[in-house]
């Protein structure tokens, strides 16, 4: 059996460092050594620990980390050369921080659909910052590195979650019964009680319900037999377009096994409806039942 292939991967900054031998630049090496001890300094204050041997060592893998995210945002289709150009045309300060916003950016968006009021808190922000952070720009300068690709999965994956909470505030604030203003956000929650009862037809936006309104909902579906699929197109035609993605995806998944839509012309009892239904709006129903 042939031996596996590794393929090199160390982090763009060190390739680029690689490099410098045969440039012909005076000082790029020496103003790049200093810039990097400067960096290290500010990251091991900051964020690990100055007094350590431990701490400076994780302040310099993260500084490696950090520029490399830089240069791989800065030059991402273009060569080592163009990586090591850029270090000393804009200065390794300067693709940190780089780095650091693409970090900062990713922080701040949401990373699951359970969005709550200590989400945007000042302490919890910070944290989530600095978990970020050691996570993905820990390089160590002698190994292979896929932090780039880590922060592009995470980003793309937490673009589709802000997706889907958008979709669920705006559908909120418009709530048939006036806008929901709480903290606390189940945004699948939201979409699914939407899209369940739209099957009513009329267009009516509900973004939360309780079990009275719940059973109402369920007798005029039963008594008046509505094709489930206008209800979903008069949905989709007053929301904003820009949201329809997620909703048409949402509906096209809830139409081939959502339960309660299965299920709510059949006899089975308010009481088995209602359980399913709590399934798929959680906290985003109201308890106007004891």
């Amino acid at each position: 059996m042939l031996p596996a292939i590794v393929v090199e991967n160390l982090p763009r900054l060190v390739r680029a460092i690689r490099l410098l031998p045969n440039d012909p630049r005076e000082d790029a090496a020496l103003d790049l050594a200093d810039e990097l001890t400067g960096i290290t300094a500010m990251v091991a204050e900051k964020f690990t620990n100055e007094r350590t041997a431990d701490g400076i060592q994780k302040a310099l893998f993260l500084t490696v980390g950090g520029v490399s995210l830089g240069l791989e945002q800065a030059v991402t289709h273009e060569g080592d050369q163009a990586a090591l150009d850029f270090l000393v045309e804009h200065g390794a300060e300067h693709a940190f921080q780089v780095g650091f916003r693409l970090i900062k950016e990713l922080s701040q968006l949401p990373e699951d659909a359970l969005v709550g009021e200590y989400d945007q808190d000042p302490v919890y922000l910070a944290r989530r910052l600095r978990e970020l952070f050691i996570d993905i720009c820990q390089a160590d300068p002698n190994q292979n590195w896929a932090g780039y690709e880590k922060y592009a999965l995470q980003l793309q994956q937490r673009k589709e979650v802000q997706a889907v909470v958008r979709l669920a505030s705006w559908l909120r604030r418009h709530h048939e019964n006036g806008p929901v203003s709480d903290s606390d956000l189940n945004a699948e929650g939201v979409i699914a009680v939407a899209i369940i009862f739209a099957i009513e037809g009329g267009g009516r936006i509900m973004a939360r319900t309780g079990q009275k309104e719940f059973e109402r909902f369920v007798r005029s579906v039963r008594k008046n037999k509505p094709d489930f699929e206008e209800g979903w197109a008069a949905l989709v035609a007053k929301v904003p377009v820009q949201h329809h993605p997620v909703l048409l995806e949402r509906i096209e998944s809830y139409r081939r096994s959502c339960t309660v839509v299965h299920k709510i012309l059949t006899r089975a009892s308010m009481k088995s409806l209602f359980e399913d239904l709590e399934n798929y709006a959680g906290s985003e129903l109201d308890a106007d039942y004891s």
